[in-house]
């Protein structure tokens, strides 16, 4: 079973330079074809969406969402940490976003490293890095956790809408968690 969208036959024809360079390329088709849209950088949802950056997830279509809809804030997990809260205050204070969603998913990375992973780096390369890698074993209590930490950060002006959701990665489908009571 592959792990990539793209058929072998269209990967054996990108055979030439580097990944990066068949980016850019396919950058240069998309500019050819651009015309500018004419919105700012404020979404029109005025939504955050946090989440993980697992390739199999494709945001936009599984919400339903177009270009200019929603800020999209993506980490290993879709976990809130202090860079996540960082952007989250620019896209509320800054660019008028309202709506918190977080979504982790189904079988993700962050489930099968431990914190271990942040010794052994710091054993590979002689120094240890600043941020904890912040695995996890379950990820509706990691949304749970997740929704706290935005709903009590003080940097954020709107709090009341922050939902959380588990993406399964078989099924397409959302499911919601509830906050901790």
């Amino acid at each position: 079973m592959s792990t990539s969208a793209h058929s072998p036959a269209t990967d054996q024809a990108r055979t030439d330079g580097t990944v990066t360079d068949r980016l850019v390329e396919s950058n240069v088709q998309y500019a050819s074809e651009f015309s500018d849209p004419g919105m700012d950088a404020k979404p029109v949802l005025r939504v955050a969406v946090v989440a993980c950056m697992d390739a199999r997830l494709d945001l936009h279509k599984a919400l339903g969402l177009a270009l200019g809809d929603c800020h999209t804030v993506r980490n290993a997990g879709g976990v809130v940490t202090d860079d996540v809260i960082r952007s989250l205050s620019i896209s509320q204070r800054a660019l008028g976003t309202r709506s918190v969603v977080l979504i982790h998913h189904t079988n993700c990375g962050m489930e099968s490293i431990t914190e271990e992973f942040r010794r052994e780096l710091e054993m590979e390369v002689g120094q240890r890095p600043a941020w904890a890698v912040e695995a996890y074993t379950d990820a509706d209590q990691d949304v749970r956790q997740s929704m706290q930490r935005v709903r009590t950060s003080p940097f954020l002006l709107h709090t009341d809408d922050v939902r959380g959701f588990v993406f399964d990665v078989t099924t397409g489908l959302l499911r919601e968690i509830l906050p901790a009571s």
